[in-house]
């Protein structure tokens, strides 16, 4: 089905061209647009009869009624206003126009159905195969999942806007998952250079995030799967992204783009089954909970981190003295029974924060 956008721009074109008014209604009468004020939101009676005669055009009241057609059947009716010859002839151009456009807009929902399917895993091997060459698309192309999340107005065309800014060379992708977040499947150019065709990566990545966080005035949150060399596997790049967008939230949250490549212990700890991620957190903090730390040491622990388990860096970044820090150190080392100055106690108790962190995540989104 073609959008009701698309039909009110093409017939207010052709009023422009031709100074001639142009009606597009459905198999029930209903006027979906025209260019006509006094018609917007009537039906047109005696459709029906119409749709069921042989006639392909047929003059009534003063208008030219001409059928556009979906495998034999009408899918929609063009009206054009007049009697002449004249308007006959733009009737058939206008009504030629808009078939095109059906037979488009229905090839485009074949391919965004394919990968749609694709993507979850809905088709046998040789189905995926076989539907690719009916489709032309093309197997053993390198390609890569990007995935975009941002909080949309629900009657916004979130997927038309991507697709009309990102996806212009007709061999990649552009789908929905929900409102909120769209999948692009982006064919990459062929290289032996790896530095490269990482740079192009994250770089159009960036450009997704800035382009579409500016147009929107919304927060974008940009995820990468891997690259992969055939359609069959595209599926996985897929998943990976999704998993990417979610760890990033959990453990990344002042990042905007986010590499599965790049997740780290995260992807781990998020694949995690809650019963294991409350017995490891038990098992380092014994009979205490996070409650037990104040947000004086917590922040001097991230910092802590952050320098790398320097002591001098982190004191000097805290504004506060080494002897100070040493001492939040001792306290931290008198609750836990780790000191986190040596690098074994300092994994367990990261690995302990991040775990705490994802299961509050869970525990919030019920997920």
């Amino acid at each position: 089905m073609i959008s009701n956008q698309i039909l009110q721009s093409t017939i207010d074109g052709l009023k422009n061209i031709t100074r001639r008014d142009f009606s597009v209604v459905d198999r029930e009468g209903k006027v979906v647009v025209t260019t006509e004020q006094e018609l917007v939101n009537t039906t047109v009676e005696g459709i029906e009869f119409f749709i069921n005669s042989l006639a392909e055009n047929q003059l009534v009241k003063g208008y030219q009624y001409f059928k556009v057609l979906d495998n034999g059947s009408t899918e929609y009716i063009v009206l054009a206003k007049g009697e002449d010859e004249e308007i006959y002839q733009i009737g058939k151009i206008a009504t030629f126009q808009i078939q095109s456009l059906l037979i488009a807009y229905k090839e485009r929902y074949d391919r965004d159905n394919f990968i749609k399917n694709l993507l979850l895993d809905n088709l046998l091997l040789i189905d995926i195969y076989s539907r690719a060459k009916k489709l032309h698309i093309e197997n053993d192309a390198k390609r890569i999942i990007y995935l975009i999340e941002t909080d949309i107005d629900k009657d916004f065309n979130y997927v038309e806007m991507v697709r009309n800014i990102f996806h212009n060379n007709g061999k990649d992708f552009v789908t929905a998952i929900d409102e909120k977040t769209i999948i692009l499947v982006k064919e990459l150019k062929k290289t032996d250079d790896k530095e490269k065709e990482k740079e192009e990566i994250e770089g159009f990545a960036k450009e997704v995030q800035t382009r579409l966080s500016e147009e929107l005035k919304k927060k974008v949150l940009v995820s990468i799967g891997s690259v992969v060399y055939d359609l069959k596997n595209v599926s996985s790049s897929f998943k990976e992204a999704k998993m990417a967008l979610e760890v990033g939230k959990i453990f990344e949250e002042d990042k905007y783009i986010i590499k599965y490549e790049q997740l780290g212990i995260g992807r781990l700890i998020y694949q995690l089954p809650n019963n294991l991620c409350k017995m490891f957190v038990g098992e380092v903090l014994k009979d205490k909970t996070m409650a037990a730390f104040d947000e004086e040491i917590l922040t001097t622990v991230a910092r802590f981190f952050e320098n790398n388990l320097n002591v001098s860096e982190t004191s000097r970044q805290l504004y506060i003295h080494r002897n100070t820090l040493v001492y939040r150190l001792d306290k931290l080392q008198k609750l836990t029974g780790l000191d986190i100055r040596n690098f074994d106690d300092a994994i367990i108790f990261k690995i302990m924060l991040m775990v705490t962190k994802y299961m509050q995540y869970r525990e919030n989104f019920k997920y």
